[in-house]
């Protein structure tokens, strides 16, 4: 019976050394380093690591090196090659590429021209993510919640773009004050499967008044109330899928539920830059039958 307080105080540890990674991946992330942060033997700190996530230390650390660059590539216009490469721990652009090429199958300068998010997220599936989050899935009643929205059309890495648009028409207009209003996110397509320029994905704040004529583009919607399966994303959103795939691709086949034909929403539970993206949690939400 004493087997689960001791799997929770293991798993503890563990997720702060990949939190100590996400927050440190330009410094020393070396096995020393790391047993330290756990307080681990150096000595059997690496078999641990690779039995607990799925993949060898210094395999985790390049594959997150390597996901926060193709990010900014895609996401950040005047974000340079050497930029990304220096960023991921590489002495020079060519050992960059040649790594990126044979994770990704394309160029970096390829891949911030058209991402292939389908290819980025099976790249850096975690065997570790997939486990943890199914022993999270819940089945709760969401009430209906009227939003104010603003729908980002494009590419899924110019999204934060829009999102800036939004926060300022909250500002701006105070009808859904942060502090006081929930923010959701609903996309209305894969971004893994859809073609960048056909990609939809709208930006919630709760309101309980009629949204006022503007400038911005934001208009009133509902997000319909029902049964729905959650399950919790910690972690920066741009990692999400993570925490989604698991849902259709172990939970739900063993269910035996049924989806609603009404898109995944993201509940945001925190609120950037006051808590770091790597500590952000997301309640990820699909509607049941």
């Amino acid at each position: 019976m004493s087997a689960t307080p001791i799997n929770v105080a293991y798993t503890k540890r563990f997720n702060a050394v990949l939190a100590y990674i996400d927050e440190n991946l330009e410094s020393d992330l070396s096995v020393k380093t790391l047993s330290h942060v756990a307080n681990f033997s150096t000595f059997h700190f690496h078999r641990q690591f690779t039995a607990f996530v799925g993949v060898p230390v210094s395999r985790y650390v390049q594959l997150m090196r390597l996901r926060r660059a193709a990010h900014r590539l895609a996401a950040v216009a005047d974000h340079s090659v050497l930029e990304a490469a220096l960023g991921a721990g590489f002495d020079s652009p060519e050992a960059f590429c040649r790594a990126f090429k044979r994770a990704v199958g394309m160029t970096p300068s390829a891949f911030r021209k058209a991402p292939n998010w389908q290819v980025w997220h099976t790249v850096f599936a975690i065997p570790h993510f997939s486990r943890t989050i199914i022993m999270q899935v819940r089945i709760v009643e969401f009430p209906e919640v009227r939003v104010a929205a603003l729908e980002h059309c494009g590419s899924p890495g110019l999204v934060n773009e829009s999102v800036s648009r939004f926060i300022e028409w909250r500002m701006q207009s105070g009808q859904s004050p942060v502090a006081s209003s929930r923010s959701f996110g609903i996309p209305y397509g894969n971004p893994d499967t859809t073609p960048a320029e056909a990609f939809r994905f709208a930006i919630c704040g709760e309101i309980h008044e009629t949204v006022e004529p503007n400038a911005f583009g934001v208009r009133e919607l509902v997000i319909a109330g029902g049964r729905c399966v959650v399950v919790r994303h910690v972690g920066s959103p741009d990692h999400i899928g993570e925490s989604i795939y698991p849902i259709y691709r172990d939970w739900l086949p063993a269910s035996g539920e049924e989806l609603r034909d009404q898109p995944l929403f993201f509940h945001y539970l925190s609120v950037y830059p006051q808590t770091p993206q790597d500590q952000w949690q997301t309640d990820v939400y699909a509607p049941l039958q």
